[in-house]
């Protein structure tokens, strides 16, 4: 057996191969249609097509809510940032009242204030308070 070379014309090609080189003209023109619409895409040619026109308040619709949600994420990024302000807002304000109380109870502290009042002439009692009570008769 010898390696001989055949010309594409003497072979005879069985049936089956020859639908199958059909079905593969047949995928390359969807290939060539698809082409087709993506060229019509980039031109605006499909807008004229009767399918848009017919459907153009879906197509506004839509358009309608692909603008209603940009200007959602633009409010919510909006809203983080006041949120955020506000937050350091009242985080300051807090560390002022903590500091503002703890500056009080320093100065209203028993000794403290024994020391301040010495200089006016006032000194702390040794004795404890009486406490007055009046018994009341029923008769008032």
């Amino acid at each position: 057996m010898e390696n001989e070379y055949i010309r594409p014309e003497d072979v005879i090609t069985p049936i089956s191969e020859t639908s199958g080189k059909t079905k593969k003209k047949k995928k390359k023109k969807k290939n060539v249609e698809s082409g087709f619409s993506l060229i019509q895409l980039l031109n605006g040619e499909f807008l004229i097509k009767d399918f848009v026109i017919k459907n153009l308040a879906y197509v506004f619709f839509i358009f309608f809510m692909l603008i209603f949600l940009i200007a959602k994420g633009y409010y919510a990024k909006d809203l983080i940032k006041r949120t955020e302000k506000a937050q350091e807002k009242l985080n300051a304000r807090s560390a002022d009242y903590v500091d503002s109380k703890a500056r009080l109870e320093i100065r209203t502290r028993r000794n403290e204030l024994v020391n301040k009042l010495k200089n006016v002439g006032l000194y702390e009692t040794t004795k404890p308070a009486k406490v007055i009570r009046i018994k009341r008769t029923q008769q008032e």
